[in-house]
């Protein structure tokens, strides 16, 4: 199965994003007549890996190498590098230019950045005096389908950067790429925001079409009609929570990358010890796109039932005499067994995980610190965990979600979990607990928490969760409806004005706005906070919404999302965007930074 995602199902034109990506990287390799060597900086290569097949540079007669420290072993006379505008990279493709030189090859260097050029890089270029050597470029590649629903702006570290090293870059690239969306399905409507980085894409995405007006009459007209912007740090109390989602226990365990997770090949099923092998996971696979967004206890009774159907149907077959009808409908069937047998073999390996009982302690200690009321047990199990010496990203992970939930610790108890850290674990991570400081998730208490207040208004603990046949986004962590997906959920419906007293006890402001000049296809009145009102469509159609996470979105959370569209009352079908598809070890792991 191919790993580039089928987007023919989208609610917006996603494939004619991602063939313009491709036309836009072809050209460029194209207009570099001869043949050519590709060197693509590695993470950016998995990304790639979602537009164009490796077999298409081949036809073009491409060789493809990824960026690595080592000097680019190649016939090619023209060496082309793309990579994305870090100054760190400048270094290495220079020491290669470099090491060319002295060994007396001649070559023509070609550097694309990705998605812009940026001074600081050429200045680098410059200093290692190898500027003039090289034509420089763009290839603007500012977000990426994933699925159906789901655009990547593949900024791993815009939360990082913008809590701790207040560097805003990521902001622009965002606009930027709201912006490209506009120019292709018209310029949105209605805006909301919720968090102090939305406030600031929102304001430079106004500034981008007062500098770039669209003017054509098609770009009155949006097939978008509300773009709903929200920061994670709004929320850092879900991302922190163990998802309990088929795929987001996949990404918890396994890491999804670029729609896919790399494992043995023993835990699929082939006998090749050592062997890795990549396990593509996207809506092309139709028994995944079926379950990937259930509860995981609901799945594995899934996989059963499927597994039990398929046994009689072939008890049956071998039995008794058939119909040709009623034999084409069994083959079908067993055209679906390479599914089967994939999410078998998965679902078997992530249970290994789930059936442990630090897994189970685990959920247990996450849902009674958003219950936040065994302040004393919470406190107790992180400083056994200290003293246990766990995996500093488990540790730190319950910790930012017992300090959230609590607004942050009391003095004396803060400094003295921050000493036993530091006494265990070693003052070489005093660097990572300063920068969860700085970004307000590790830190002394200053004002009470408001987070039971919250918690009631939302109602984000609903008991006595049905996973099986949910009728509330809850299920997706086992009782807690994520906070995120309640506030998208009301800005869908009625707007913020309603609940504007409970969004004033969260971090950041909030904006609701209706640009001038501009309808949605077809138009209606929104924003006053009038009930339902982006459901109400003339012709019925069902309206489209943008929810875009700055900061990185789980995949619980996209399915708590899913499930909101699927809904009855719910007129809305929704596309999400994000920064970086992501869970609490990799959000946690941005902050790390080690002394010596």
């Amino acid at each position: 199965m191919a790993q580039i995602p089928n987007l023919d199902n989208s609610p917006l034109n996603l494939k004619s994003l991602r063939e313009q990506s491709l036309r836009d990287l072809v050209k460029i390799l194209k207009d570099i007549r001869g043949k050519k060597c590709l060197v693509v900086e590695p993470k950016l290569g998995g990304t790639l890996s979602l537009i164009i097949q490796t077999s298409l540079l081949k036809e073009y007669g491409i060789e493809l190498r990824h960026l690595s420290a080592e000097s680019v072993q190649t016939d090619c006379s023209k060496v082309v590098y793309l990579v994305p505008s870090q100054r760190d990279l400048m270094k290495s493709i220079s020491s290669h230019v470099h090491d060319d030189i002295s060994k007396g090859l001649q070559r023509e260097y070609f550097i694309y950045f990705v998605p812009r050029r940026e001074v600081q890089c050429e200045r680098i270029l410059e200093e290692e005096k190898v500027h003039h050597l090289i034509t420089i470029g763009e290839y603007p590649l500012y977000l990426v389908p994933l699925d159906e629903d789901i655009l990547s702006f593949e900024l791993d570290l815009a939360y990082n950067q913008c809590q701790v090293d207040g560097d805003t870059g990521s902001l622009w690239h965002i606009a930027k790429a709201i912006h490209k969306l506009e120019s292709t399905f018209g310029v949105i409507p209605n805006v909301r925001t919720k968090g102090k980085a939305s406030g600031i894409v929102s304001d430079i995405l106004d500034r981008m079409h007062t500098e770039e007006p669209m003017n054509s009459p098609d770009m009155a007209l949006s097939e978008i009609n509300t773009l709903i912007l929200i920061d994670r740090e709004v929320d850092m109390v879900t991302p922190m929570c163990s998802q309990l989602t088929y795929e987001g226990l996949l990404d918890e365990f396994l890491r999804i990358n670029n729609g896919s997770v790399e494992l043995d090949s023993t835990i699929m099923g082939v006998q090749q010890e050592g062997k890795k092998m990549k396990v593509p996971l996207n809506s092309s696979d139709k028994l995944f796109k079926e379950i990937r967004d259930l509860n995981f206890e609901v799945v594995v009774q899934v996989l059963k039932q499927k597994a039990t159907s398929m046994k009689e149907d072939y008890t049956e077959i071998t039995t008794a005499s058939q119909t040709v009808s009623e034999l084409k409908d069994f083959v079908k069937k067993l055209n679906s067994l390479p599914e089967m047998t994939r999410h078998i073999n998965l679902a078997q390996h992530l249970s290994t995980f789930t059936s442990k009982p630090s897994f189970l302690a685990k959920l247990d200690m996450e849902h009674t610190i958003i219950e936040a009321s065994s302040y004393d047990i919470c406190f107790e199990y992180i400083e056994e965990m200290i003293h246990k010496q766990e995996p500093l990203v488990n540790l730190l992970r319950l910790l930012i979600l017992f300090s959230v939930t609590n607004s942050g610790l009391p003095k004396k108890q803060f400094d003295y979990l921050r000493q036993a850290l530091f006494t265990l674990y070693g003052f070489e991570h005093m660097a990572t607990l300063n920068n969860l400081e700085k970004a307000g998730l590790f830190k002394k208490q200053e004002s009470k928490s408001n987070w039971l207040t919250v918690k009631r208004a939302l109602q984000l603990v609903v008991e006595d969760t049905d996973t099986a046949n949910p009728d509330d986004i809850a299920y997706v962590f086992s009782g807690y409806a994520p906070l995120s997906i309640r506030l998208v959920h009301n800005a869908v419906r009625s707007g913020w004005r309603p609940m504007e007293e409970i969004l004033k006890l969260l971090p950041g402001p909030h904006t609701e706005t209706k640009r001038a000049g501009f309808t949605s296809s077809p138009s209606f009145g929104i924003l006053q906070g009038a009930s339902n009102g982006l459901d109400k469509i003339a012709d019925g159609r069902r309206s489209l919404v943008l929810v875009v996470f700055i900061g990185g979105i789980t995949f619980a959370e996209i399915a708590a999302l899913r499930f909101l569209s699927a809904q009855e009352g719910m007129a809305s079908d929704l596309i999400i965007g994000t920064t970086k598809i992501v869970n609490g070890h990799s959000l946690v792991e941005t902050f790390f930074e080690t002394f010596g």
